[in-house]
């Protein structure tokens, strides 16, 4: 591992544009992201209504009525049943003396930065999950290759032993050994194939598809996913920085904080400065006279008092609210700091695990080929090549559990460190998305993609 930062999109690392490409294309259609995406829209919206409270509010009123008035309402002469017709502008503005209307602002914002790094936190867990499964799905045709070589050599250690004892070398029990030994290992392929579909599927979903619909060639690799250069970890301070859910803590705090504000705010008058112009009259003819005409200015003040205890109990509400979104924070931070460490941890335990399993390995793969050339020479029998096979067997499984259990780390690893990574804000928010490959024409175009990917 190197100090050096994490690069944003960690997953070149691997030079595989089969990769990237499932990757953008999770990116552009995953149900998550979309949901993450429609947060996004809400929160703004929100924040635009929040604003819109700076602004004078005007509302138009009209309204036609026919009936009788009374006759003391009515001047002589004129008849009692008529058209009653007004309308009128009214115009208001709050005058935001004591914070009501910014700290609501203040609170939208803080909503704002939380879905935005709440869908961040979606498109890193998102990227991590399509490249386990990608992971996945070539660990397991790594291990199904290892598997089925296993078996092969154990059918020729069978076919071996059988016609030692068809010569009357070896005894039936060698054999039904050997054979018991091939069988549980033939037994372990159904089980990888089955991991291998597993795999394939959630790369489906994670990429938008059908299974049915995922691309061939996104299942064609078939050795490890698994990086042999140092990986980059950066530093501490920056991970905080960067990380997607300690953002999103810090913003729902800052909102819970401008809250206490809004409601603090209810304490005092409500000021605002309004004016109105209409007119009422008994026909549209004369609604602009100057008769019917009226007008009026003057400031507006609203006050709940002297009983306020609604407005404190909302005061002490906000505030325990604002509590709770700190100890949030401090437990996402310690949180953060404890997912990386797991993983440094993890994965610095699985890489001398590997090599301690590489050392056996070869050992093993030493010890059949020793008792082979023993037994052709009769100087072991049968059963110490059944010890020796089966020790290299487990080896060579080991081997590649261990490779596969790396491919995993190295993933986690780069998802707790490169957490603040996202694509540009506009292309999640209007859900852009490349072309998918869903028959075997779009497929074709998908391979000339990656070839030219790949000059």
């Amino acid at each position: 591992m190197t100090a050096q930062p994490v690069a944003a999109d960690w997953w070149r690392l691997y030079d595989d544009p089969v990769l990237d490409r499932l990757i953008e294309d999770a990116l552009a259609a995953n149900t998550d992201i979309r949901v993450a995406a429609a947060r996004v829209a809400r929160a703004r919206a929100m924040l635009r209504g929040a604003r819109a409270d700076r602004e004078p509010q005007a509302q138009i009123n009209a309204d036609a009525n026919y009936g009788r008035q009374p006759a003391i309402q009515r001047f002589p002469g004129l008849d009692r049943e008529d058209w009653i017709i007004d309308a009128g502008l009214d115009v208001a503005y709050e005058v935001d003396l004591f914070g009501r209307v910014s700290r609501g602002v203040e609170a939208a914002e803080g909503d704002v930065g939380a879905a935005q790094a709440d869908a961040r936190a979606v498109r890193v867990a998102i990227v991590a999950e399509t490249a386990r499964a990608y992971a996945d799905a070539a660990s397991s045709a790594a291990r199904l290759k290892v598997a089925n070589d296993i078996v092969g050599l154990l059918d020729r250690s069978l076919s071996l032993t059988r016609r030692r004892h068809q010569a009357g070398f070896d005894t039936g029990l060698d054999t039904a050994r050997i054979a018991a030994l091939r069988n549980q290992r033939a037994a372990d392929v159904p089980a990888i194939e089955a991991q291998r579909d597993a795999a394939l599927f959630r790369l489906a979903e994670l990429t938008g598809r059908v299974p049915a619909d995922l691309p061939a060639i996104a299942a064609e690799r078939a050795d490890m996913l698994i990086l042999d250069q140092p990986i980059p970890v950066g530093d501490g301070a920056a991970l905080l920085a960067r990380r997607p859910d300690v953002r999103a803590a810090e913003q729902r705090l800052a909102a819970a904080t401008a809250r206490i504000g809004v409601v603090t705010a209810d304490l005092y008058p409500r000021i605002s400065l309004g004016g109105s112009v209409g007119s009422t009259s008994t026909s549209f003819g004369d609604m602009f006279g100057a008769g019917p005409f009226r007008w009026l200015l003057g400031p507006l003040i609203g006050w709940t008092f002297p009983n306020q205890s609604k407005a404190r109990a909302r005061i002490a509400a906000a505030e325990a609210d604002t509590q709770g979104a700190l100890a949030e924070f401090d437990g996402t931070v310690l949180a953060a700091l404890r997912e990386v460490e797991t993983a440094l941890s993890v994965y610095q335990h699985d890489l001398q695990r590997r090599s301690d399993l590489q050392a056996a390995y070869e050992e093993a793969k030493r010890a059949v080929e020793i008792t082979r050339v023993q037994q052709r020479v009769g100087s072991v029998d049968s059963l110490a090549l059944l010890d020796a096979e089966r020790t290299f067997a487990d080896a060579n499984a080991a081997l590649a559990n261990a490779d596969a259990a790396l491919s995993g780390d190295q993933i986690d690893l780069f998802r707790t460190l490169a957490g603040g990574w996202g694509p540009p804000e506009s292309d999640v928010l209007t859900g852009r998305r490349s072309s998918t490959p869903t028959d075997d024409g779009d497929q074709r175009d998908w391979s000339q993609n990656l070839a030219d990917l790949s000059d």
